[in-house]
């Protein structure tokens, strides 16, 4: 399975059912491949917005169902526009004497289906205006331009201007307004998958539509960066055609299907930041607004800030989809308190000791990659990444000359507080228990042995593993105990290597994040935590 469908043939159905569940709609009964979603408390008593289209760009166009938006939408199969019954289905639903207004993006069906629609509901009486919103600026010499995830906007501003009881031409004036001054392209790394078909991803393109229809061209961004600079610069020069240069803009980012949570951030960090501030008069919060099934992509849309659209943009709506207008803001930094040793702290320094732990330092660093791959098979992917910011920031201070590299207790104690502020994760947090019980067994006069001894307890007190629960204990009590036994490093790093090695075998790990990882997935791999451990006496011992 590689999407969360039931029967492909279902999923129109059922997405619509879904939403019903939560949102402040009614959907009519299924009959005839006619999907209407209706405003629960509509009453006739205003000018009813409409809009609809082909299913698959979720939350469009029944999640903008409800007071201050939609009174209703129509929505047809997986990309195929609904049908002149449907629509008009949809008109006889909603429409009182103030009439309606149908929003319609620039698709020949849409446009045939709609069309039809608002001329025999015209016949049998009700009073229908439509808009069609073309914002897509991708096709320069197109002459049917493509309506894309403006229509949201039109959307929201039509809405607004009804419920706050403006007749039929006014909301339809005011809603061609936005359609002239919107513009509109998106950039996807893939495309999308219709429920029922196999996965055939194209490579990235910019200026494609939301109905899976080829970019116009193929781009090759190497970051988020490139990527938006590739979106902004024809969307500037569009806009700056329409309403002039330096016009202050509404920004909306939209989420075209598949983009985390993480890179819908990032790519609204860079849009802010390639802006001018002075440019940017709201922002609507990034969504999936008008989706493309799972599109692994983004489109961003502007509009000129009119008083009039800003205020129709902020006012309140009870659909469920409207992710909210925001003012754009300088990132606000303060300065944390941390934990820091009194100037002249550092004690006595020890210039071989520091060779070694630089060494050790490069040892971690190099093996990042291997270490990340090896945790990328039962984890997260990180541990190589871990050691490797623990081991750098001991360098840096090695490098600063801020370590007691000549004092055993303070050095253990320097770097445990290094470990927990700079290396992260469960191990840094164990690794500086570690140094911290450690150094408090060298300034009682105990030998190193002994005092890792101490600390591998506190790590165990708290930690609540054992040797044998498959984590990095398995490598460092053999090491350790190696060396209370009267071994040298060499012997040390001999039995660091075999408890390693020895989690090969461990299926059944009770405690770190292999805990959560079934016992097929772990046979055969070594703990990443233990071979970066192992490593370190390894290098230690040359």
């Amino acid at each position: 399975m590689d999407f969360f469908y039931n029967a492909p043939e279902r999923v129109v159905d059922e997405t619509i059912d879904g939403l019903a569940r939560v949102a402040p709609v009614k959907r009519s009964a299924e009959t005839h491949g006619v999907r209407v979603i209706v405003d629960r408390d509509w009453n006739k008593q205003g000018v009813a917005v409409l809009s609809g289209g082909g299913a698959g760009h979720e939350p469009a166009h029944a999640g903008f169902v409800g007071e201050g938006m939609l009174a209703a939408a129509i929505a047809g199969d997986i990309f195929t526009s609904p049908s002149v019954e449907a629509v008009l289905a949809a008109i006889r639903a909603t429409c009182g004497e103030a009439g309606c207004l149908l929003v319609i993006k620039n698709y020949t069906g849409d446009r045939l289906n709609f069309g039809l629609a608002a001329e025999r509901a015209t016949r049998e009486g009700y009073r229908v205006r439509s808009v069609i919103v073309a914002d897509d600026i991708a096709l320069a010499d197109a002459t049917q331009k493509r309506g894309l995830a403006g229509t949201v906007l039109v959307h929201k501003i039509a809405g607004h201007h009804a419920v706050a009881g403006a007749d039929l031409d006014t909301v339809a004036d005011i809603a061609q307004r936005v359609c002239d001054g919107l513009c509109s392209i998106g950039l996807s790394l893939s495309s999308c998958t219709l429920p029922g078909h196999a996965i055939d991803r194209r490579s990235a393109e910019l200026g494609l539509g939301i109905h899976n229809e080829p970019g116009v061209r193929e781009v090759a961004p190497a970051n988020a960066g490139e990527a938006m600079q590739l979106v902004l610069e024809p969307l500037l020069e569009a806009i700056d055609d329409r309403s002039g240069g330096d016009t202050p803009l509404i920004i909306m980012l939209n989420n075209l299907g598949s983009c985390a949570t993480q890179e819908m951030g990032v790519l609204l960090n860079e849009l802010l930041t390639r802006l001018p501030a002075e440019r940017v008069s709201r922002v609507v919060a990034p969504a999936p607004l008008m989706t493309s099934m799972d599109m692994h992509g983004f489109s961003v849309t502007l509009l000129a800030a009119q008083d009039d659209f800003v205020e129709a943009l902020e006012s309140p709506v009870a659909a469920l989809a409207w992710p909210g207008l925001y003012r754009a803001q300088a990132v606000e930094t303060f300065t944390v308190e941390l934990s820091e040793r009194a100037e002249n702290a550092v004690g006595a320094r020890d210039a071989e000791r520091e060779r070694r732990i630089e060494d050790v330092v490069s040892r971690l660093v190099e093996s990042k990659d291997a270490l990340d791959a090896l945790d990328a098979k039962t984890g997260d992917g990180d541990t190589g990444t871990t050691f490797a910011a623990g081991a750098r920031a001991i360098g840096d201070a090695v490098q600063a000359q801020s370590l007691s590299s000549g004092d055993d207790a303070r050095l253990a104690y320097e770097i445990g507080d290094i470990l927990a502020r700079d290396m992260g994760g469960s191990s840094g947090v164990l690794l500086s228990i570690l140094c911290t019980a450690a150094g408090a067994a060298l300034a009682d006069g105990r030998s190193w042995p002994e005092a890792l001894g101490r600390g591998i307890e506190r790590m165990q007190h708290y930690g609540g593993a054992a040797r044998g629960d498959r984590t990095l204990l398995d490598a460092l009590i053999p090491a350790v105990e190696a060396l209370v036994e009267g071994g040298d490093l060499t012997a040390a790093a001999r039995a660091a290597r075999e408890g390693a090695d020895a989690t090969q075998s461990i299926t059944h790990a009770r405690a770190g994040r292999s805990a959560y990882v079934p016992e097929n997935a772990l046979r055969g791999l070594t703990d990443p935590g233990a071979e970066a451990i192992a490593r370190l006496f390894e290098q230690l011992a040359t």
